[in-house]
C-alpha cells in the first residue's frame, strides 16, 4: 500500500460575495478532486487545538500525525530545523519577516514584496554584520522568511504574527523581552532600507525552544518523505525523520512547480518509501493577499497538475489511499488565517467510501474530527 497526504495551505476559505456566495473551493474547476470525493469520504478535522493559535506550524504538525497540545513549542524552532540550525538548552529561535512596515505605521507588506532569495541573503548578512553577535544570530532562509536566534531570556514576549496585520496598525512586542526586540527590529530599518527593496524593517515572531517529536517511522512503521518550499515544513520533516525532497523549482510562490512536486512524489513512492506528502503554499499566499483569482487558479493547478496525473501514477504503483487536507483556512476576504474546521477527502484505491463533496459547504454537517488522528485513520490497516 502506498499513502500520499496532499496539503493545499491555507485553501478552505468562506463564502465570497464575488463568487456568489460560493468559497474558492466551490468555485474552481477541479473534475478530480470531485471525483475522489464522489468514491471516498468526507468529513471535517480540528487542525488547530482549542486555544492554540491557528498557524501552519499547527496546522501541519497535526496533518503529520502529532498532537499540537502535546509537542508544539513554537513556529521558529521548527523553520531552525529546516534551515539545520540547531538550538542550545539556553536559546531560543524568533521568526524574522523582511516586512513594509508604512509610514503611518500600518503593516504595508507582511513579505516585504517577496524579496528574491538571494537578495533577501545580503539583507541578512549585513544585520549579522551590524547588529548581531555571537549571541544574537541572523540566519537566512526564503525570500521574506528567515530567522533570529536569541538567548532564552529574550523568550519571554507576546508577538503579533505579521500576516494577522496586513493594512492594519503595526502591533509590536510586549511583555518582559518587549524592550529588546523592539530596539533590534527599529534598529534593522538603518540596514534594511539600504538595500533597494520593498522591505523596509524586520519583525520578530513565533519563538519558542528547540521540540522534541517522536519519528515517523517508529509511531507509524513507515517510510516517509515530503516535498515542500518553506522551511517549516523541512523543519517537520527534519524533526520526525521524514526525507525532505528538493525540488528545484518549488518557490513558495503562485509560480511554484505543481509538476516537479507531484514527479518527486511519484518517484520516491516507486523508490521504495511508503507515505509521502506535498505541500504547496500557493493557496495560503492568495489568501493572505486578499487574492481571489489567484487563490482560484492556484486549486485548478492543484486538480490538473497534480491530482489528475497523480492518480494516474498511483495506479502503477499498486494499492494507495490518499488524504487531503488544508493546515488552516486563510479566508481572502480576511486575508489571515482562522480557527475553523477543514474539510477533509480520504480516498482508498481498493474500497469505496459513502462519498461526498469536498467542500466547506459539502462538510458543514459533520463532527469535526482532531486533526492528528487523521494520518492514524489514512494509515490503518484494513
Amino acid at each position: 500500500m502506498k499513502y500520499v497526504v496532499c496539503v493545499p495551505d491555507g485553501c478552505a476559505d468562506e463564502p465570497v460575495p464575488e463568487l456568489d456566495g460560493r468559497t474558492p473551493l466551490e468555485a474552481a474547476s477541479m473534475p478530480t478532486l470531485g471525483a475522489l470525493a464522489r468514491r471516498g469520504e468526507v468529513g471535517r478535522a480540528a487542525v488547530i487545538p482549542a486555544g492554540m493559535a491557528p498557524g501552519s506550524d499547527v496546522g501541519n504538525m497535526s496533518i503529520l500525525g502529532y498532537d499540537p497540545a502535546r509537542y508544539h513549542t513554537g513556529r521558529a524552532p521548527i523553520e531552525a530545523a529546516g534551515r539545520g540550525v540547531r538550538l542550545g538548552p539556553g536559546e531560543v529561535a524568533y521568526r524574522c519577516n523582511l516586512v513594509t512596515v508604512g509610514g503611518d505605521g500600518t503593516m504595508a507588506d507582511f513579505a516585504g514584496g517577496h524579496p528574491s532569495t538571494e537578495e533577501a541573503a545580503e539583507v541578512v548578512a549585513a544585520l549579522q554584520a551590524e547588529l548581531g553577535s555571537d549571541e544574537v544570530r541572523f540566519h537566512p532562509g526564503v525570500q521574506y522568511r528567515h530567522l533570529l536566534v536569541v538567548p532564552s531570556t529574550w523568550a519571554d514576549a507576546d508577538c503579533v504574527p505579521p500576516h494577522d496585520l496586513s493594512g492594519r496598525a503595526a502591533v509590536w512586542p510586549t511583555g518582559p523581552a518587549a524592550p529588546a526586540l523592539r530596539a533590534l527590529m527599529e534598529a534593522s530599518r538603518s540596514v534594511v532600507s539600504r538595500f533597494g527593496l520593498a522591505a523596509n524593517q524586520v519583525w520578530l515572531w513565533g519563538q519558542g525552544h528547540q521540540p522534541q517529536l517522536p519519528a515517523f517511522r517508529d509511531r507509524h512503521g513507515l517510510e516517509a518523505g515530503l516535498t515542500t518550499a518553506v522551511d517549516l515544513i523541512r523543519g517537520l520533516g527534519a524533526l520526525t525523520g521524514i526525507e525532505v525532497v528538493e525540488v528545484e523549482g518549488a518557490t513558495g510562490w503562485y509560480d511554484t512547480d505543481y509538476e516537479g512536486k507531484r514527479d518527486a512524489c511519484l518517484t520516491t513512492l516507486a523508490g521504495g518509501a511508503d507515505l509521502f506528502v506535498i505541500h504547496v503554499e500557493a493557496t495560503d499566499e492568495a489568501g493572505h493577499a486578499g487574492d481571489l483569482d489567484e487563490k482560484v487558479r492556484a486549486l485548478e493547478h492543484w486538480d490538473r497538475r497534480i491530482l489528475g496525473p497523480l492518480v494516474e501514477g498511483l495506479a502503477d504503483l499498486g494499492p494507495w489511499r490518499l488524504l487531503l487536507l488544508p493546515d488552516h483556512p486563510t479566508p481572502v476576504a480576511l486575508r489571515t488565517h482562522t480557527l475553523d474546521p477543514v474539510p477533509w477527502l480520504l480516498v482508498d484505491s481498493e474500497h469505496d467510501g459513502p462519498g461526498g463533496t469536498y467542500s466547506e459547504a459539502g462538510t458543514a454537517g459533520s463532527p469535526p474530527v482532531p486533526g492528528h488522528e487523521l494520518m492514524g485513520r489514512l494509515t490503518a490497516r484494513r
